[in-house]
């Protein structure tokens, strides 16, 4: 995006009226908090969903191929984000990504109501991963388009988005869990349905004055709609073919399908990373702030391989190794999904201040990455204490799964709103939306590292397989500190 065009959506944008911060974010806070209550609330049934019986209003599918299938879900969902960043960049706008996935999005869960339909739940993967993929990049572009490069406020700005998001998270799992586990599960599915309808409305109402030209503006407009448009069309109508010939074939099944994504989710991001860097719309100030995000990238992969293991791993380990009973309470499996974005609503805040609080004395973007890793790593290092102590067949206190939730929130915190901060800043104008997309696809490229990993996990080898990712997670935060002041020294002043 041209300078001219930034000054254009700066000056169009309140700039107060949200805690010292412009007035749209307000309209963003709240459009992400209903479209993440609809997405965990999903989520925090799906796994349950999948592997109960038919005779409990599940779908029956096996245990290990119900938490590989949740894993290439998640992957699929940020993978998607390549073709709306795309969209977003070459032709309609972040805005109307936003609006346009939302429905998509919406439609998805409506579909999952539908009770004990393995066709429907292929259906509502399709529309919910289609909808994320326009929404959730997008929207997180145009809290971008609301700061100027040097506003301090950026980073804190990003903080508060972030809780919006977590606020929705926590309350989701609440409603659903509840709902889905007690009465049945597409009522809670209905839940999350409704609250996406929420979203759009929202969303359609209060874009106008708060957001003024944000997300509104092509950045990188196609030259030749019309050939484009074919392409797409042929490439599609071949996808289709390939498909299913390979499904009646008996060739692509699901447990090849799981594989391809996952190769995917690495060979995508890397061809994004050469065609940027390689592109003549980008600026050698701009290739270098590439180079610079790849090491940034790499340990978001890992970063997010044990935080997404918290919806299928953790989600079973709380289903059939937690003690749910306790004080007199009965505590649903469902509920531990709401612990991160509990922590993360109290602990975003305290975040946000203390960046602001530090100003340029603040840790640099490596080094809060670094700080990142560690907690993660922690994380899974504290989960296998009580197996190993226990045994795996003693069911453990809850409180090693709240602590474990704790100890990754605080990871999460000095990695994923910095790095959609540092995405912002990093991003070469011509492919603003895209590489948005492209710190979605660290989370794409772990789940789908996660659809291979999470088939190997049983009680009995728990403290071996949490014992081995924690322990990489801390190595990889070692180098990576190290690293630091070199890969500072390649933003080019894009702190």
């Amino acid at each position: 995006m041209a300078n001219i065009d930034r000054e254009r959506i700066l000056a169009s944008v309140p700039q107060r009226g949200f805690f010292g911060h412009p007035r749209g974010l307000f309209t963003l806070f709240f459009t992400e908090f209903w479209e993440r209550f609809s997405y965990y609330g999903m989520r925090a049934i799906l796994v349950y969903y999948m592997y109960y019986e038919t005779t409990q209003g599940g779908l029956g599918i096996d245990q290990p191929t119900a938490l590989a299938i949740a894993s290439i879900y998640g992957a699929l969902v940020y993978m998607s984000g390549v073709i709306g960043g795309w969209l977003a960049d070459r032709i309609f706008g972040a805005s109307n990504a936003v609006f346009y996935g939302g429905i998509l999005i919406m439609l998805g869960h409506i579909a999952l109501t539908v009770p004990g339909s393995i066709p429907m739940f292929y259906i509502s993967m399709i529309l919910i991963v289609l909808g994320t993929g326009l929404l959730k990049p997008n929207v997180s572009s145009i809290v971008g388009d609301l700061y100027s490069e040097k506003d301090t406020r950026r980073d804190s700005g990003f903080s508060i988005f972030y809780m919006g998001i977590n606020l929705g998270g926590f309350l989701a799992p609440l409603a659903t869990g509840t709902v889905g586990l007690k009465v049945g599960f597409h009522y809670g599915f209905g839940i999350a349905a409704v609250g996406m309808f929420i979203g759009l409305i929202v969303y359609m109402f209060m874009k106008k004055g708060n957001l003024g030209l944000a997300g509104t503006l092509v950045n990188n407009p196609l030259t030749n709609p019309k050939k484009t448009y074919s392409t797409i069309l042929i490439g599609v109508a071949i996808l289709a073919a390939i498909v299913t010939v390979g499904i009646v074939s008996g060739i692509l099944t699901i447990n090849t399908f799981i594989l391809l994504v996952g190769i995917l989710g690495f060979i995508i991001p890397t061809i994004y990373f050469i065609i940027m860097y390689r592109s003549s719309k980008t600026t050698a100030v701009e290739r270098s702030r590439i180079i610079a995000y790849i090491p940034l990238f790499i340990a978001s992969v890992m970063f997010w391989a044990i935080q997404e293991q918290g919806a299928t791993i953790l989600a079973s380990y709380a289903d059939q190794r937690t003690q749910l009973d306790v004080m007199g309470i009965h505590l649903s499996p469902a509920w531990f999904q709401s612990l991160n974005p509990l922590f993360i609503i109290f602990l975003a805040p305290v975040f946000a201040w203390l960046w602001m609080k530090l100003g340029t004395r603040q840790p640099t973007v490596p080094v809060k990455f670094s700080l990142g890793l560690l907690f993660a790593g922690l994380s899974f290092l504290v989960i296998l204490i009580p197996g190993s102590l226990g045994g795996s067949e003693a069911l453990v206190h809850p409180i090693w799964l709240v602590l474990s939730y704790l100890i990754v929130v605080l990871g999460e915190l000095c990695l994923s709103p910095v790095g959609l901060s540092a995405t912002t800043k990093l991003a070469p104008a011509a492919f603003a939306s895209q590489t948005m997309s492209l710190w979605f696809l660290s989370n794409a490229a772990a789940q789908g590292l996660n659809a291979q990993l999470v088939k190997f996990y049983t009680p009995d080898n728990e403290v071996l397989y949490f014992g081995i990712f924690g322990g990489a997670a801390l190595l990889l935060a070692l180098v990576l500190y190290l690293s630091s002041k070199k890969i500072h020294s390649f933003m080019r002043g894009a702190d």
